[in-house]
């Protein structure tokens, strides 16, 4: 089975959706999402005026997808990667900016949001992702533990479950 790549979780997905939001209100974009490598949207906020969202989880996969075909790219013109990638339609456009070798930062934004001010501001954001994701990914995981009471709850509901 597939798994993202990293967990963000308590204090780490607060401060990443902290982020997002404050992108989302310096820029005046529709979304902002932080998808893995893989595919998976670890994190995404909307603006309170954006239409409907699209489906993320395609998004994510497909912008996954198109970053590492992206970086393969990269490599023939001699580059180790490409940081950034822009896509620029009529209506609307999207920016991914990458947040780290586990991350990407993906904002999708319309004409009241001039590119320029998207790049700046995602560049900065990404940038403070990275760091956080670098300190998630060394952070030590707490052990979960279950007190006595919980397992005697649990062993008595199973087995009036199961008799």
């Amino acid at each position: 089975m597939i798994e993202p790549s990293i967990a963000l979780y308590g204090d780490a997905f607060d401060k990443v959706e902290t982020l997002l939001e404050e992108l989302l209100k310096t820029t005046q974009s529709r979304y902002a999402l932080l998808v893995d490598r893989k595919g998976f949207v670890l994190v995404h906020k909307e603006a309170l005026w954006a239409p409907r969202p699209p489906s993320l989880d395609s998004i994510a996969t497909l912008i996954a997808g198109s970053s590492s075909a992206t970086n393969a790219l990269a490599k023939i013109l001699g580059e180790s990667q490409f940081d950034a990638l822009v896509q620029e339609g009529k209506e609307i456009s999207l920016y991914v900016e990458s947040a780290s070798d586990l991350a990407l930062l993906v904002i999708l934004f319309d004409k009241k949001a001039p590119l320029g001010k998207v790049k700046l501001f995602a560049k900065k954001t990404a940038a403070e992702i990275a760091d956080t994701l670098e300190r998630e990914k060394h952070a030590p995981r707490p052990e979960l533990k279950l007190d006595q009471g919980f397992s005697s709850g649990a062993t008595a509901l199973l087995d009036d479950l199961f008799g």
